[in-house]
């Protein structure tokens, strides 16, 4: 008898022991939950927060590259229609294209469109561009950029094929002396093989013309400043996104 109390009253406390480290075990299961779900809505509203600044400054940041590239497009458009180097009709409504009209804002959009390109580029790629990254320098950029325009409407050589060459090594001087990145480099090519195409229908087209053209339709010169303007248009878009929240990437 006594052995049969002890049993059952082992066999009780046990099953009290289980229940109790069933319920403890449940109430510690119920908390987690309580705090997974409060992390979850915690790291959810983050990243509401964090993609509607990003999207806040991404627009902010292509307003601003586009009335950049309309500045740059009126400006040195006009030096090279006052030099005669481009050459529009005389009609002014005769059809879409035959004014200068829409210059500004497709310099504009293509500006913003590169601007926005190069830090995402930077990011992809791993290539964190950190090279002079300072609006002074930004600045320098510019005035290169503009002071190779100028050469190619007002220094006269022997022939365009010397001029081409000259913009060309300056072109690549402001890349090295302003980038120096791969992405810098590549994006910058790519642009003038683009713009020079897009120029080349456009010119064969009759939407306008350029004197004395030497590589096909327009001058040979014309893909320096190109390059020149997407490596420009991108450090400044890359010191724009300077202080924008971006994602993490591996060096």
């Amino acid at each position: 008898m006594p052995r049969l109390e002890g049993h059952c009253w082992s066999c009780s406390c046990s099953s009290r022991m289980k229940a109790k480290d069933l319920s403890s075990a449940s109430w510690v299961s119920s908390k987690a939950e309580e705090m997974m779900s409060i992390i979850t809505s915690v790291m959810r509203h983050a990243y509401g927060s964090l993609h509607s600044i990003r999207s806040a400054n991404l627009i902010r940041r292509g307003l601003v590259l586009f009335t950049i590239g309309v500045f740059l497009a009126l400006v040195l458009n006009l030096l090279q229609i006052q030099r005669n180097v481009t050459l529009f009709p005389e009609e002014v409504i005769a059809t879409l294209f035959s004014s200068a009209w829409w210059i500004p804002p497709s310099c504009g959009t293509a500006a913003a469109v590169v601007g926005l390109l190069y830090p995402c580029l930077d990011s992809h790629l791993g290539e964190p561009h950190k090279f002079k990254r300072e609006w002074a320098s930004v600045m320098r950029c510019i005035a290169v950029f503009v002071g190779i325009n100028h050469a190619s409407a007002k220094l006269d050589f022997a022939n365009n094929v010397q001029l081409s060459l000259t913009l060309a090594a300056l072109s690549l001087g402001l890349w090295w002396t302003f980038d120096r990145s791969r992405s810098g480099f590549g994006l910058g090519l790519t642009t003038a093989l683009l713009a020079t195409l897009i120029t080349q229908l456009l010119v064969y087209n009759g939407v306008y013309q350029y004197t004395s053209p030497d590589f096909l339709y327009v001058r040979s010169w014309l893909p320096c400043i190109f390059f020149s303007g997407g490596v420009t248009v991108g450090n400044i878009g890359r010191q724009l996104a300077m202080g924008a929240p971006e994602k993490p990437h591996n060096d």
